[in-house]
């Protein structure tokens, strides 16, 4: 990944999905997941990642502030059900922002969902004319229900970015999320 024009590229991607949730944006390489911890992760915040490759990666250039998950402020979930998002720091009133951000590796990403298209999220609020509907493989109804229950606490809560190998979609704690 260049560190320049891949990094702000997929910061702009982040940009936009996280300001137009349930859409989907392109990473500017492959995997995804690599491309966003490689755009947030820095020195200045925690990191949780059991991808050793990232880890390592990230350790090489001296941006990696490994912990828990639990006390993380990047936390990267390759495998959606094998991450308690209920047990992810969710901020405070005072400082929401401390919440963790959680990226997710799943399979697919659809706008229109289709019949057999995997679980479809349904969010609205800000960034969200109405409702969208997003569909997506790889990540269950348990896993949205759970992370939904996490974000019901506004203004804390925890941002979701789901990855797939070239796209970007984005649940920020300031919408509604419902499993359709």
């Amino acid at each position: 990944m260049d560190p320049v024009h891949d990094t702000r590229a997929c910061f702009r991607a982040l940009v936009d999905a996280m300001s137009r949730p349930g859409t989907v944006a392109t990473a500017p390489t492959e995997p995804a997941d690599h491309a966003v911890l490689s755009t947030l992760v820095d020195h200045e915040v925690t990191c949780f990642t059991p991808d050793e490759t990232i880890r390592t990666a990230l350790e090489n250039e001296g941006r990696l502030t490994a912990t828990e998950a639990e006390q993380a402020s990047i936390v990267h979930a390759p495998t959606p059900g094998e991450c308690p998002v209920s047990d992810l720091t969710r901020g405070s009133l005072k400082e929401p922002s401390d919440g963790a951000t959680v990226v997710y590796c799943v399979d697919r990403l659809e706008t229109s969902p289709t019949e057999n298209a995997g679980t479809t999220l349904v969010v609205s609020g800000p960034g969200v004319p109405g409702r969208r509907r997003l569909a997506v493989d790889g990540f269950s109804a348990n896993d949205a229900r759970e992370l939904a229950d996490v974000q019901s606490t506004y203004p804390r809560g925890v941002d979701a970015v789901l990855t797939t190998e070239r796209s970007i979609a984005a649940i920020p704690r300031s919408v509604a999320l419902e499993v359709a």
